[in-house]
């Protein structure tokens, strides 16, 4: 579904972390660009975004690109695959020995936050994988499935021990991710809650899914 004006537009004034994400071993030029095309492709979409647009928005000419990636396509992979091993490794750095809903709480903070922290690329990793060639594609849909993954075990490890109630894992699993990956297309750093604080909230949203208040609350945010 095409983006309206009001969705697509970016104020410049207000920060992402965009330039945290880049492999300190890429040059100065290259992370330029790839910051550059973060806020061109979020703002306009990948089609509607030139090379030109993207260089000149760090003033380079058209060519420049190319010296540093194949095509725009290829950009927009870095871009995507960047952001979805960054997320993934957000997740990776949980406690997995915590109690089941310690851990749940955990991965659903830390990917909320990520994404809110991240709100720009993350509109970019999430809204533009149809612009990815096949090949790109299929590594991009390995990483979301890890990631998928991890919840997937954390949920259905609660209901095994007994602390979450038999649910239905793959909707609640997909509703889980749909809370942090939908943030992008609405979050605003200058808004009223911090990435940590939308992260907690969300949790116990997700926690709502499989337990009880008592549940939650007799397991603790201590763990």
């Amino acid at each position: 579904m095409p983006r309206s004006g009001s969705e697509r537009a970016l104020s410049p004034r207000l920060p992402d972390r965009s330039a945290q994400l880049w492999d300190g071993q890429r040059g100065e030029v290259a992370r330029s660009l790839l910051t550059a095309g973060v806020r061109c492709f979020a703002s306009n979409g990948f089609h509607a975004t030139t090379t030109r647009d993207i260089t000149a928005a760090i003033g380079l000419s058209p060519g420049a690109l190319y010296v540093h990636f194949p095509s725009k396509e290829h950009l927009l992979f870095e871009i995507i695959r960047t952001g979805h091993v960054s997320s993934l490794e957000t997740l990776q750095e949980a406690d997995a020995d915590a109690n089941a809903v310690s851990y749940l709480r955990s991965l659903v903070a830390r990917f909320v936050a990520w994404h809110a922290h991240h709100h720009v690329a993350g509109r970019v990793s999430q809204y533009e994988l149809a612009a990815l060639t096949p090949e790109h594609y299929a590594e991009i849909l390995q990483l979301r499935r890890q990631s998928t993954d991890i919840f997937r075990q954390a949920v259905i490890g609660g209901m095994a021990e007994g602390t979450f109630a038999a649910v239905d894992v793959h909707r609640v699993v997909r509703a889980i991710l749909s809370l942090g990956v939908d943030l992008v297309r609405w979050y605003r750093t200058d808004g009223p809650d911090s990435p940590e604080q939308l992260g907690e909230f969300y949790a116990d949203l997700a926690l709502g899914m499989v337990t009880s208040a008592e549940t939650s609350a007799r397991s603790g945010r201590r763990g």
